[in-house]
């Protein structure tokens, strides 16, 4: 059975100069990958690569294996973790076009592209490989196949839409939402509901739930430990509603303020789309609106990070390019000073980006880690080279780190199977990444600033301190790292 939508507005491929755009992005985005250092979650992942799974305990899969098939390209530097990064955003830009011109029109959906590629958020997570980056690109493949299903009145889209939504769970769970959302659609006009009568749809869910599983036989074969850590976190344990504020102001940054407006314009005009029974208008609103409600719960307990919400942004922008299109319904005053703001959000966003990517390839300012997140991708090279040097000294070739974060750096610096973290032995699940209780000793411990050696520590290991090595950037210091030789005070404990 068909349910009735609206014919096709687009014709042909997206204009030449959203092309070149979006294709010099991708290009300098890639030049930026490739000549800065890994932030720490990225080093983390890229450890995951090294053990392909169905299932890791901080998150779903899919970040691993796009990094594995980076690295088999582009090499196992910095370009190699990252290079799915830039394409996905361009494939997605391509995608997005394609979505808003057969809902709306050819020149509302290059405004969206734009308008998409120059959110800061966008800008700097196409330079990185996080779970958020397949999440992004997998969710925006979703709205584009329902676009595709209401645009062409054709069933079998929903099979795609299975598929893309399944990705984007093996991706990250928080796409969980985006099904909620899908399900908001569904029911909110006669038109969509009308979906329900046909098998395709149905078969769409179960394409999704069986892309899905993996990760759910993973969970069920670790004591579901990656479901418990995730998903543990929507307990409220303490009430902080001034983090509501906190996720509004980051959020307004990170979109870019000249365009929040537009934002909310288009939303107004897919409300106003969704009284009318116009499920296409209110596409890209409903099926944000369970994440968007989760977050703003989240954090008035928890707190929401920075990154957390990036799904929702081809959404965003799609919203705020048909945004624009409210604007001769308003009064004068506030049309006329919309109007100025129209030209403003790509040449803001865009220079907002572009000082993002001078500032971690060319390190003029340099600022220490807990004033500037850039910081974690500086230094590290010669930092390892630095270490290698006093590891010989002192007649070791092991290395140890306090916690996943440094000791994942170390290992992309130094070799797998170097480097022993001490704390959260689950994070290293099958990972070819040593133990320390299994390791004889001695090993070189490297610390964080400001720091006491662990108390709890003493028991097993003898450290004697050997100063400080620097991590240092533009030959400005980002770092001195406390260094101690691990020796054992106590034998191996017996093997099982």
């Amino acid at each position: 059975m068909n349910a009735p939508g609206p014919a096709s507005r687009v014709t042909g491929p997206p204009p030449g100069g959203v092309v070149l755009l979006v294709v010099a992005l991708t290009a300098l985005r890639l030049v930026v990958a490739a000549l800065t250092g890994l932030v720490d979650d990225e080093a983390y992942y890229r450890l995951w690569s090294l053990h392909l799974a169905p299932g890791y305990l901080d998150h779903a899969p899919m970040v691993a294996w796009a990094i594995a098939a980076g690295q088999a390209i582009a090499g196992e530097g910095s370009l190699g973790v990252r290079l799915v990064a830039p394409l996905s955003t361009l494939v997605g830009s391509l995608l997005l076009w394609r979505s808003v011109a057969l809902l709306a029109d050819r020149a509302t959906a290059s405004r969206a592209v734009v308008w998409f590629n120059a959110m800061l958020l966008i800008g700097a997570g196409s330079v990185l490989m996080t779970p958020d980056t397949p999440s992004v690109f997998f969710w925006g493949a979703t709205l584009w196949a329902l676009a595709e299903l209401t645009a062409s009145r054709d069933p079998r889209w929903w099979l795609m839409v299975g598929v893309t939504a399944g990705l984007g769970l093996f991706s990250k769970y928080s796409v969980l939402f985006l099904g909620a959302g899908i399900a908001a659609w569904l029911v909110a006009t006669r038109e969509a509901r009308r979906w329900f009568g046909t098998w395709q749809l149905w078969a769409g869910g179960a394409i999704a739930v069986a892309l899905f599983a993996p990760v759910i036989w993973w969970n069920a074969e670790h004591e579901w430990v990656s479901f418990v850590k995730q998903f543990g976190r929507t307990v409220p344990k303490e009430w902080r509603p001034e983090k509501l504020a906190e996720l509004i102001g980051v959020q307004l940054l990170l979109i870019g303020l000249p365009m929040v407006p537009f934002v909310v314009l288009g939303a107004r005009r897919a409300i106003a789309g969704l009284r009318a029974g116009d499920a296409a208008a209110a596409l890209p609103l409903l099926t944000g609106v369970p994440f968007v409600a989760y977050l703003g719960f989240h954090s008035l307990h928890g707190g929401v990070e920075g990154n957390w919400p990036a799904p929702l942004y081809p959404s965003l922008a799609w919203m705020a390019a048909t945004g624009v299109g409210e604007i001769d319904g308003l009064s004068p005053r506030p049309a006329s000073v919309l109007r100025r703001l129209v030209g403003w959000v790509t040449p803001f966003g865009l220079m907002l980006t572009a000082l993002v990517y001078l500032h971690v390839t060319v390190p003029a300012i340099v600022l220490p880690p807990n004033r500037d997140p850039t910081a974690q991708m500086k230094g590290w090279d010669a930092f390892g080279t630095a270490l290698e040097a006093l590891a010989r000294a002192q007649g070791t070739t092991m290395f140890a780190a306090p916690n996943y974060t440094l000791a994942s750096q170390l290992t992309a610096r130094l070799g797998v199977g170097r480097v022993a973290p001490f704390d959260e032995r689950e994070r290293y699940i099958d990972l070819p990444v040593p133990d320390p209780k299994d390791l004889p000793g001695p090993l070189l411990y490297v610390d964080r600033p400001g720091r006491e050696f662990r108390s709890e520590l003493k028991a097993a290991w003898t450290a004697t301190p050997l100063g400080t090595v620097e991590r240092r950037a533009g030959g400005r210091l980002v770092e001195a790292h406390p260094v101690f030789l691990l020796t054992r005070s106590a034998p191996l404990p017996p093997r099982p």
